[in-house]
């Protein structure tokens, strides 16, 4: 058990920063408990409560037990105030405590210092104190942390403790992170998909890359502009600049300047007051200039151009910083870095940017008739593995690095054996084949037995019983063995849950309300997806089969329709919801 401290003086930020700390600690499935010295004659229980009148009655101990907590008050009475190591053996289980206050202790702190008002960090005063986190720059000779970054603080802290890992070890998830509560059976769609958004956190590391590197990457915390963009103010257009206070309502004739401004070639000097000068699209705008006209708007005569008073002040130019400011966030940690957004970075001065280390996603097929590699001359009792390629193939476009783990027989020895090769290899597993309770279901039978596993029954069709759980600290994540299922499963379970682990948060695919060119009858129950594709009218049609083994299925529709879990009769021209491949990242 792990101790560290944030100390601060009296509205420094600490128990805000406390909040945020097990937030994102407890997140990244550590176990956290806390210590609070409460100052002066703050108190735990207040008049009139049951268990006030209870030690008022002269109790020593009082336990408050509820089905929400429990909690236990010692009664000081003539007694001192425990030291902070006696509190400490009152902990039973956490892999951290994080003390606030008992800032003379000589445990490692964090100061919260949010601004001066004449006090000076607690840093100079206790040795014990590591690094202040502070709204603004702070010299105390220690490293200082952005009051507002939680997840750098995070960061720091289990770096200092030992509990970072190294760079190449993701962040752990607990083992029993995927664990229904007792009596659940059949789970719908919404609820499944909360469970998973709630069970899960980031486990990608973190690495710095130059910015031209960037593109399909996560980027792992807020980048902000290194100087404005544009830097300066420039002219929109082609035209001529002048300083607007001179203008006629008329016509005006202003003399021209010798030279020009030019994008990389700026004038040169001043323009006076009452001239003009030529001036080209980018060009940085002259002092003594503050209105562009465009030249189709003017007229030359000799060395003077002439054009009608209407234009207004500031007309053709760009502010500096219009677009952005310098020190402006410009791109927020989670996003998938995209060519638009490289422009941005790059215009705005960014060489380098912190990006997730790329989610290592491993693929494992298994079953006796699945072959690894097409082969015509096989009986017809084998099959080629068409969803080991379709599943690397998904998790490569999602911007991941797929580990191609092969087939492995229904053997749960051989089975067992390419788990644990995978485990410095992968941060995430997807397998096919054996998540359900047959004789030949090994792989559900192996993970219950040796992982920590959880089947869950999701009501959705195409699909099986949804197997998911850890092995070695790596989450694995059973999909059903026909193709179809298989690949719905990954859209609408996966790929959100992979999108989560990578950094790059969870993602709701978009859908659109669309006129139905079919009819369906639809029970009441489960939550189906059917192939589909738009026509030329814009309605949706859907493929002609429902068969999970039906492949061509998945090649003929563009898209998925998703019927609710409630009973339906779909006619034509109702609305129905249709989901693009491309809402799935495809």
């Amino acid at each position: 058990m792990k101790v560290f401290g944030i100390t601060g003086w009296k509205n420094g930020g600490k128990t805000g920063l406390v909040e945020r700390l097990v937030s994102d600690m407890t997140g990244r499935g550590l176990v956290i408990s806390t210590i609070k010295h409460a100052h002066h004659v703050a108190d735990v229980d207040h008049e009139g409560t049951d268990t006030f009148r209870h030690r008022a009655a002269g109790a020593k101990q009082v336990i408050l037990s509820s089905p929400m907590r429990w909690a236990k008050m010692n009664e000081l009475r003539d007694d001192a105030e425990p030291e902070l190591s006696a509190l400490l053996d009152q902990i039973d289980t956490a892999d951290i405590v994080i003390v606030e206050g008992f800032k003379s202790a000589n445990h490692p702190k964090i100061e919260a210092f949010r601004e001066a008002n004449g006090k000076t960090p607690l840093a100079n005063q206790n040795g014990s104190i590591v690094a202040v986190a502070a709204k603004g720059a702070v010299d105390v000779g220690l490293p200082i942390l952005d009051l507002d970054n939680t997840r750098s603080i995070t960061d720091f802290i289990l770096d200092f403790l030992g509990l970072g890992g190294s760079e190449d070890q993701p962040n752990r998830l607990r083992n029993d992170c995927f664990a229904l509560p007792p009596g659940v059976d059949w789970v719908p769609v919404d609820e499944a998909l909360q469970r998973l958004r709630n069970s899960l956190q980031p486990i990608a590391g973190a690495e710095r890359i130059s910015v031209k590197n960037a593109s399909g990457r996560i980027i792992a915390s807020d980048v902000t502009a290194k100087r404005s963009n544009p830097p300066a103010p420039n002219s929109a257009v082609d035209g001529y600049g002048f300083a607007h206070r001179v203008l006629n309502e008329g016509e005006n004739r202003l003399p021209l300047a010798m030279g020009r401004a030019a994008a990389g070639a700026p004038f040169s000097g001043a323009v006076k007051i009452g001239s003009a000068v030529r001036i080209l699209t980018g060009a940085i705008v002259p002092d003594g200039v503050d209105t562009v006209v465009l030249e189709e708007d003017v007229k030359l005569e000799g060395d003077s151009v002439c054009f009608d008073g209407t234009v207004k002040k500031g007309s053709n130019t760009r502010k500096a910083g219009e677009d952005v400011s310098a020190g402006e966030t410009i791109v927020n940690a989670g996003r998938f870095v995209r060519p638009a957004d490289l422009a941005l970075l790059i215009a705005v001065g960014v060489t380098d940017v912190e990006v997730c280390k790329p989610l290592r996603v491993g693929v494992l097929s298994t079953g006796d008739e699945v072959l690894a590699q097409p082969d015509i001359d096989q009986p017809d009792h084998k099959i080629f593995d068409a969803n080991r390629p379709m599943l690397l193939s998904m998790a490569q476009r999602w911007g991941y690095t797929a580990v191609d783990l092969g087939v492995a027989r229904d053997d749960p020895d051989e089975i067992e054996h390419r788990l644990n090769a995978s485990l410095d290899k992968v941060d995430v597993i997807l397998t096919s084949g054996g998540a359900s309770a047959g004789d030949e279901d090994h792989i559900s039978k192996l993970l219950r037995t040796k992982g920590s596993l959880t089947s869950w029954r999701i009501a959705v069709k195409p699909g099986r019983p949804l197997a998911m759980a850890m092995w070695g600290g790596v989450p694995v994540f059973g999909l059903p063995g026909n193709p179809v299922a298989a690949f719905v499963c990954s859209l609408i379970f996966a790929r959100p849950a992979l999108s989560l682990l990578a950094g790059s948060g969870w993602q709701e695919p978009q859908g659109f309300m669309v006129p139905a060119a079919f009819s369906k009858s639809k029970k009441n129950g489960r939550r189906e997806f059917l192939r589909a594709r738009l026509n030329a009218s814009g309605h949706a049609e859907v493929f002609k089969s429902e068969g999970s083994g039906r492949i061509s299925g998945l090649v003929w529709a563009d898209g998925l329709v998703e019927l609710p879990d409630e009973g339906a009769d779909i006619r034509k021209g109702d609305l129905v919801r249709y989901i693009p491949y491309s809402s799935f990242g495809l």
